[in-house]
Parts: structure tokens; sequence; C-alpha cells
């Protein structure tokens, strides 16, 4: 069993990790995202322990352990993750649900730092995520509807995709 003030150290960033987690998921939650609250907590908490487990749990919880290996494990495992929520449809020439694993992968990012105990870059991490989610979803409605205003045949002039 661990000493209780390591005990202490270990259950702090478990539960910063998981509540960083859940706030970036309520986002995603309040948009109907197939990713929430729950999964986010859950993806970050993960990978706080991961991290955590790597560093040995050593009596000072430092990062003198090398964690690089975990950490690559779960960023490659978490991206299979995100992975499954991407969606393509060729007839409609869409994407969907890069936002969603690209959300993923960062609060995986996030719980490492947790698990690092590094919790000044967690908080801002989050806050500047937040921001974005919030932020580029209104900056990308006011451009797409400025850009749909334009005449078809200016839209086509910068569109990227070529027709054959």
């Amino acid at each position: 069993m661990l000493p209780f003030p390591l005990l202490t150290e270990a259950v702090m960033r478990m539960l910063t990790a998981m509540l960083i987690g859940c706030i970036i998921g309520i986002d995603r939650d309040l948009h109907g995202k197939p990713t929430g609250m729950k999964t986010l907590g859950l993806v970050s908490l993960g990978a706080c322990i991961a991290t955590m487990c790597a560093q040995g749990f050593s009596m000072t919880l430092s990062n003198d352990a090398d964690v690089s290996r975990a950490v690559q494990g779960i960023v490659t495992g978490v991206g299979f993750l995100g992975a499954g929520v991407i969606l393509q449809n060729p007839r409609e020439n869409r994407v969907r649900g890069l936002t969603t694993a690209a959300s993923i992968w960062v609060t995986a990012a996030v719980g490492i730092v947790c698990g690092l105990g590094v919790w000044s870059v967690a908080f801002i991490a989050m806050i500047l995520m937040i921001a974005l989610l919030i932020v580029g979803r209104v900056a990308e409605k006011r451009l797409l509807r400025r850009w749909m205003d334009k005449p078809e045949d200016e839209r086509q002039k910068y569109a990227d995709v070529e027709e054959a």
C-alpha cells in the first residue's frame, strides 16, 4: 500500500485529470457530439493512471522514471479511439467527427500532464481547449455564412477540391 502522502498526491492527480476531462466533455455533450463528459473524463483519468504507473509510483512521484514509452502508447491508443468517431460520407464529400477526435486526443494529453503533476499546464490547456471549442464554433459559423453568401463561381474559384 502507498504511504498516505503519496496516496494523497496520486488521488489529487487522478481527480484533477478526471475533472478536466469532464469539463471538456460538457462542451461536447452540450453540442450533441458522440463523446461527452463521461468519455473524456475516462480518457483523461486513464491517461493519468497510465502515466503514474509508468513513473512507477516512486516515493516522490517525481519525473525521474522514463515515461516516454507509456506516453507513446497512450497517444497511439487514444488515436485509435479518436479514429472511431470520424465518419466519412463520400456522397456529400464530407468528413465528420474530426474535432471530437482531436478533443479526445488533447484530453488524453491533459491527463498525461496531470499524471506528471504539472497542474498549471493542465489548467491552462483546459482553458485554451474550451475557449477554442466555443470561440472556434462561432467563428466557423460566421465564416461559413459569409462564404456561402458569395456567388457560386467565386466560391468555386477558391475551393480546395477540384471537380473532375
